[in-house]
Parts: C-alpha cells; sequence; structure tokens
C-alpha cells in the first residue's frame, strides 16, 4: 500500500489537529512543526497506530539559525562588509546567556514507514533554554541513541530521558560544540604530545585566524552579460 503526502497530510490534520503545524516545503517533502512538549505524544502515535506505521527514524539533524537570514555579500566590487567564518568580525558568544532566542535551535526528525512507503519529518524548536533541552526519542526509535548524541555534541543540545549521552564525534577534553554559529572557527583547545610527560595534552589554540574569503571581488568575463547572450544566440 502507497499513500501519496497529501493522503498522509489529510490523516494527520485529522488525528493531531492543533498539536501540529504543516510547513512549506519547496522540495515537496511532507513537513510539520510541533511543540517539544508535544513530541513524544505525536512521535509514539505516528509509529503505532496503523495508518501511518512510521516504524522507522532515518535521522535526527540539528540547525542553529543564529545567522540565519544574514547575507554574506553586499556590494559588487571590493567589500568589508562581506563575512564568512573565516573572517575577522566581532564575534557574537552566547553560551554564556541565560537563555536564547526560541526559535535559535532546531531538530529535524526524518521518519519512514516500510509498510505504506512513504516519509515524514517533523520540526521541533528548542524553545529559549539555555542549554537547549528536548525529551529523548530513544524509547520510541532505538536509533535516536547515536542520533541524539551526534546532536548533543555538535549543537549542545541535551536529550532528556537519554540513556548514555556524551560526546560521539569530540574527543572527552573538547570545550564547545563546533556546529555552533557562534563556535569559533579556530576552535578554543588544542592537542599536543608532550614529551616530558609521555602523553598527549591540551592547551590554548596557538593557531592564528585566517581570512577565508576575497577582499577584492574581481570582473570575469564569463559572467559578462553579452557574452552570455551571444552564446545563447548561438
Amino acid at each position: 500500500m502507497s499513500y501519496t503526502n497529501e493522503t498522509l497530510a489529510t490523516r494527520i490534520d485529522a488525528r493531531f489537529s492543533e498539536k501540529v503545524t504543516r510547513i512549506k516545503s519547496i522540495c515537496g517533502e511532507l513537513t510539520y512543526q510541533l511543540d517539544k512538549d508535544d513530541l513524544i505524544e505525536v512521535a509514539r502515535a505516528l509509529r503505532d497506530e496503523p495508518e501511518f506505521h512510521f516504524e522507522m527514524l532515518i535521522d535526527v539533524c540539528g540547525v542553529d539559525y543564529l545567522t540565519y537570514g544574514t547575507v554574506e555579500w553586499t556590494t559588487e566590487s571590493a567589500t568589508e562588509s562581506g563575512f564568512s567564518r573565516g573572517v575577522k568580525f566581532e564575534p557574537i558568544i552566547l553560551d554564556e546567556a541565560d537563555t536564547f532566542d526560541p526559535e535559535r535551535f532546531v531538530l529535524v526528525y526524518h521518519l519512514l514507514s516500510l509498510k505504506n512507503n512513504i516519509r515524514l519529518r517533523l520540526r521541533v524548536y528548542t524553545g529559549d533554554t539555555n542549554p537547549p533541552i528536548v525529551k529523548s526519542v530513544v524509547e520510541i526509535w532505538n536509533s535516536a541513541n547515536w542520533f541524539e548524541r551526534e546532536a548533543f555534541d555538535l549543537f549542545g543540545i541535551l536529550f532528556e530521558g537519554h540513556p548514555d549521552l556524551r560526546r560521539i564525534l569530540t574527543d572527552y577534553g573538547f570545550i564547545g560544540h563546533p556546529f555552533r554559529k557562534d563556535f569559533p572557527l579556530i576552535g578554543n583547545v588544542e592537542v599536543k604530545y608532550d614529551a616530558d610527560k609521555g602523553r598527549v595534552v591540551y592547551q590554548p589554540v596557538t593557531i592564528e585566524p585566517r581570512t577565508l574569503v576575497p577582499k577584492v571581488i574581481r570582473d570575469d568575463n564569463r559572467y559578462s552579460e553579452a557574452l552570455k547572450d551571444s552564446i545563447s544566440d548561438a
């Protein structure tokens, strides 16, 4: 049996009414947003009820919207106002703030129903608490174990009820969460082998920051409007 997205959307809207909101998708994927307090209830129903039967969690992705929508380039010739993570500009350090913007961090859950041959995405904002906390879905989908550890490691999102929440990609002595937009490009610490101590030790980072974007944007005839028109006419 195979559902269409609209068939599934009709059933989700009827079942969960005001608990979920459909999000427009430019790639045609069915996506719903819900409050983090409703996550466990909705997730369990999506797994257990036969009209949904999302028995598989494909992935859990974290997103940091700290600088979302900020234009990187504001000129077409030379620039000091454009930036990337390698350009020297006043850093935004929010790790020590009491609260975050409630829509800064989001978790995206990718679900698959093998029985009904259809996919679904759920989007959950973590709220304004620091650190951000969302309930774990490990008891619903065991595959969430490593996915949630990854989101914790890279974004600093905590998962209430996770059986073994610890870093999975970075080292135990790593400081910070490298996928956060306010994480410094060169990091906070580095490791080296200390011959006197006979072991690897941590020390403050000594790498000099580098600018990774050009200071001058040069003209290139490959992008000439006249040249493009002549090529298209040929």
